[in-house]
């Protein structure tokens, strides 16, 4: 027997969660499958900064989901926490960056994109130990609490109707007529008017196994990160921080967060005892106080890495019921809300806000 289904997603992390609320408002049914549970893998384990990290180093794409998302999470954060009771965090306690050497790119990026920029004060710096370069606040960057947003988006879903099957796998997909025809688990048959693939770092193994006919040109691999949490107090640091590729993150009950690592050890997410010293060092050394705050927590995730970063958001080129929303790298959180939307706009063939270009999907070329 088949179930039939409107629309399916395949990943319940940040990216299939938030495009489950944006086709949800728009009046679809929607069922969200996960191997595990909803939110327990990237999307649980980031930082939550609601910032690229340096984004006028990286790609026009990053920015233009960067930035449009930014302007949807206050109303996003107020709607989650009235309708569920749940907490995002969403918190803008603004942001230093230590170093600076590009400082007029920086500056125009930010004037570009509206973005709030101060030169730092001494007030701001003095509590850190580090080799300043034209300090940068950015005084209206805010964060969000990963694990609390997510469970907050979880709730909101099943209050609006949202279906969710949890600890399952697919073990089948059939395409018959450019249309995706069947989903298979271990103990059910499932059909869907769209199917999503959201499945993070597995997104490219699980197309190329469960879609071996239909290549496409996906290079989504995972990337490890690590990170510690500090047990501190809330008045032992009021800002998020930046110095070099790592930083702190201060929670509103004071823990702070200090990350992260970059690695290569395909689907490996065992912590490491070098990461967790390497990390201490960093936090300890920019911020001498935490040294007399304990570590409460050592983690790893695992990030969808893609080429310069830029998420696929498209359509499939061959597959004319099936979408793809995979690939954020580090900012599934940052672009989530403007990635949700254009992927929802394109399977609804609704105007776009974002010109959806830099995001298509393509054949794979055969040699």
């Amino acid at each position: 027997m088949t179930t039939h289904l409107d629309i399916l997603i395949i990943g319940g992390g940040i990216s299939g969660l938030l495009a489950a609320r944006e086709l949800r408002l728009a009046g679809r049914d929607v069922t969200i499958l996960d191997k595990s549970k909803p939110g327990l893998e990237s999307s649980w384990a980031g930082g939550g900064i609601l910032l690229p990290i340096y984004p006028w180093r990286q790609a026009a794409a990053i920015s233009e989901l960067a930035v449009n998302s930014l302007k949807k999470y206050p109303t996003l954060s107020r709607e989650l926490l009235a309708a569920t009771g749940i907490d995002p965090e969403w918190y803008d306690c603004g942001m230093l960056i230590c170093k600076n050497p590009d400082y007029e790119h920086a500056v125009k990026w930010c004037e570009h994109h509206g973005i709030d920029y101060q030169p730092a004060t001494q007030a701001l710096t003095e509590p850190f130990t580090t080799a300043y370069d034209q300090p940068l606040w950015l005084p209206e960057i805010a964060q969000a609490r990963n694990p609390r947003l997510l469970k907050s988006l979880h709730a909101y879903l099943v209050q609006t109707g949202v279906q969710f099957l949890d600890t399952t796998e697919v073990h089948k997909i059939s395409v018959a007529n450019h249309q995706v025809e069947s989903i298979e688990t271990a103990d059910r048959t499932y059909s869907a008017q769209h199917l999503i693939v959201s499945a993070g770092a597995w997104t490219t193994d699980l197309m190329q196994d469960l879609l071996p006919d239909w290549p496409i040109d996906l290079q989504i691999k995972p990337v490890r990160g690590q990170m510690l949490l500090f047990d501190a107090t809330p008045s032992t640091l009021p800002y998020m921080v930046l110095d070099g590729d790592q930083y702190l993150i201060p929670r509103r009950d004071g823990k702070i967060l200090a990350g992260s690592t970059v690695e290569q050890a395909g689907f490996n997410k065992i912590t490491t005892e070098d990461a967790k010293q390497q990390l201490y060092r960093f936090a300890t050394e920019l911020l001498p106080t935490l040294k007399n705050h304990p570590v409460c927590h050592h983690w790893a995730g695992l990030r969808p890495g893609s080429p310069q970063g830029i998420p696929t958001i498209s359509r499939h080129p061959d597959i004319e019921n099936l979408s793809i929303n995979a690939g954020h790298f580090r900012n599934g959180l940052v672009m989530g809300p403007a990635s949700a939307k254009l992927l929802a706009d394109l399977i609804l063939h609704r105007p776009t806000e974002i010109d959806p270009t830099p995001y298509s999907l393509t054949r794979a070329t055969t040699s």
